[in-house]
């Protein structure tokens, strides 16, 4: 695989939606960090043109609030790994297809093929605050220039591995006693983001798939009064340099530097 551009997928569900996010922002970030890597990128809000894009593609990265692949455009896009493409998924590319459950206010997301692909499900994450992210691999090059962990002000996610075996693990959290879910096991039946520890969750890993992988990091929310519910205007992990150091070493891996 010799092309070297990106496709960048930004956008909620239904079309048009921001799905509380504010993709504008996320999609100018993500655009300005490969600019400055001098890598040609073009952009969608959903998957429906994917098959168009990959070919010509080395690096797929995606900051979505609803929108998911189906059966076809997962074959595809596992094709493409399998040939040598890298796909960077962002915060909510491990949510999905949600459905409604009698007596609770939040919903269920709903497993579908992508999320074996991905390799990460989210489950559902707590109120927006401020917790440490630990490095669990310091040597991989995605985590250069973090140190052993830092503070970042975020969604705490709870995201199940899908191929604990194969992950290569990047970055961890145990948020502590102050950031729970009522709601997790009611969804669920357990809170199947939790590792053997019974605190800790992760929020980074890699793995390979053919001659390409995929990234996950659950980090990256954001927000306006315009796209969510709140009053105030939220770029959390956008506004740290850790996260800008960790995006910026995942796209050049990705790219193949």
């Amino acid at each position: 695989m010799t092309h070297q551009r990106a496709h960048l997928i930004t956008g909620g569900f239904p079309a048009g939606a921001s799905a509380g996010h504010d993709h504008d922002y996320a999609r100018l970030r993500l655009l300005t960090l490969l600019a400055e890597q001098n890598i040609q990128a073009s952009v969608a809000n959903d998957y429906a043109d994917i098959g168009k894009w990959l070919p010509v593609s080395r690096l797929l990265i995606t900051y979505v609030a609803g929108p998911y692949p189906d059966a076809a455009q997962c074959a595809a896009i596992s094709a493409w790994l399998e040939a040598g493409g890298h796909w960077l998924g962002l915060h909510g590319t491990s949510g999905g297809r949600a459905e409604r459950v009698e007596g609770h206010r939040q919903r269920r997301t709903v497993k579908t093929a992508h999320h074996a692909l991905l390799g990460g499900f989210f489950l559902t994450h707590p109120p927006f605050c401020r917790f440490r992210v630990d490095v669990a691999d310091p040597n991989h090059p995605i985590t250069q220039g973090l140190g052993a962990g830092f503070e970042v002000a975020d969604e705490p996610y709870f995201v199940e591995l899908q191929a604990p075996e194969t992950a290569r693990i990047l970055l961890t959290a145990s948020y502590g006693p102050d950031v729970v879910s009522d709601s997790v096991a009611a969804l669920y039946g357990a809170d199947t983001s939790l590792q053997p520890d019974g605190q800790t969750r992760v929020l980074g890993y890699t793995t390979q798939v053919g001659v390409g992988a995929v990234t996950y990091f659950a980090l990256g929310h954001c927000h306006t009064p315009a796209t969510s519910a709140a009053t105030t205007t939220e770029r959390g992990p956008w506004e740290n340099p850790a996260f800008t150091t960790l995006l910026g070493n995942a796209i050049r891996a990705g790219m193949g530097g």
